[in-house]
């Protein structure tokens, strides 16, 4: 009979633990230079520019729903640059390069996190390829948007990032609260996976507040963290698992429930998650009917967002990497790049020919 008062001694459980560079390091061996920080400098200001509602462009945030590899990212990313080039007089386009892929249960955690993609789990490899991936973006001159998903990550690359968001599983977190009071850019606020816009609008102003927490340095030592408040955190509505809420009768709940806890009526639409059911061509729906919202006057809409790739749909993760398809997701589903086009063109001449009229 087994001894009621036996417990098993965790602390004889093998955890391993490697150094790794510290974020000095590392700006140390990949420099931004000093064309691409003023770049940078100029893509900050025009996002607080459109969250403000300050500016007469929409944001477009635009890109696989996780980068799995440099060189479809930078495929991607050329295509992307003409295009806003193209039609800078209607859209501030800027890349989805999210590095890290949250999960409710297993599987692959993220560029980041496995960039090998074979479960090696070479974080310092990781983080050398996903900061490398944001300079080459940088100097194409794309604004890069990310998922702040890890608090001890993000001094790698928070100087090359344009815009943040905060994920549905995280946005009610206190910890990815205080982060964001930090940030030097806009960071949105996606509703949870439920539904709860709530808990967005509560993150949204919570951060707008000063915090002091514990955080590292650039050397990577435990430090206490004093923050300023962001003035430019706003909500994401990305639908839930019962429904879409991009309709005018959630966007007007949203709006008037911001308004109520004293912040702008300023939202983004996430066109893929729970608004398009994870079917890429219910983004279309999603995209389509936010654009007609945001040509009304005083919409509280400043911006979309679309998962698309170079190719549409996904593709499972292969034991050997080799074999998968290029420029084809390997989490969510996604639109293909010809969709993404045909729609950003034609929602900016509906934008153009609105303003000549």
């Amino acid at each position: 009979m087994r001894n009621p008062y036996f417990f098993y001694d965790r602390s004889t459980m093998l955890i391993k633990k490697s150094p790794l560079p510290s974020p000095e390091q590392i700006h140390q061996e990949l420099p931004l230079p000093p064309k691409e920080q003023a770049f940078i400098a100029f893509a900050r200001q025009q996002s607080q520019l459109i969250v403000q509602k300050k500016s007469p462009l929409l944001a477009g945030f635009i890109g696989p729903c996780s980068i799995h590899d440099s060189e479809s990212a930078i495929d991607y990313a050329l295509r992307l640059q003409k295009l806003s080039n193209e039609l800078q007089d209607s859209w501030f386009l800027v890349m989805r390069a999210f590095i890290e892929k949250p999960r409710t249960q297993l599987g692959w955690k993220g560029f980041l996190y496995d960039p090998h993609l074979d479960g090696s789990n070479d974080l310092a490899e990781g983080i050398r390829r996903s900061r490398k991936l944001f300079l080459q973006l940088a100097q194409l001159r794309i604004p890069c948007a990310c998922e702040l998903l890890d608090p001890l990550i993000i001094d790698y690359f928070s100087d090359l990032i344009s815009w943040g968001f905060i994920g549905a599983r995280t946005s009610a977190s206190p910890i990815h609260r205080q982060l964001a009071s930090g940030m030097p850019f806009p960071v949105g606020f996606k509703n949870n996976t439920q539904g709860d816009v709530a808990t967005a609008v509560s993150a949204a102003l919570t951060s707008r507040a000063a915090h002091s927490h514990i955080g590292l340095d650039k050397q990577g030592r435990i430090c206490s963290v004093d923050t300023p408040g962001n003035p430019w955190t706003h909500i994401v509505l990305r639908g839930s698992d019962a429904k879409p809420n991009f309709d005018p009768q959630s966007i007007a709940k949203a709006a008037t429930l911001l308004k109520q806890n004293g912040l702008p009526s300023s939202l983004i639409v996430d066109c893929a998650h729970g608004n398009s059911k994870k079917n890429p061509l219910r983004q279309r729906d999603a995209f389509l009917s936010s654009m007609a919202q945001a040509s009304e006057k005083d919409s509280p809409i400043i911006g979309v967002m679309m998962e698309s790739h170079l190719f549409a749909g996904r593709q499972p993760l292969l034991k050997n990497p080799k074999h998968l398809s290029y420029g084809v997701s390997i989490t969510d589903p996604c639109l293909h790049w010809e969709e993404t086009e045909t729609l950003l063109r034609m929602a900016g001449c509906n934008s153009m020919n609105s303003v000549q009229n």
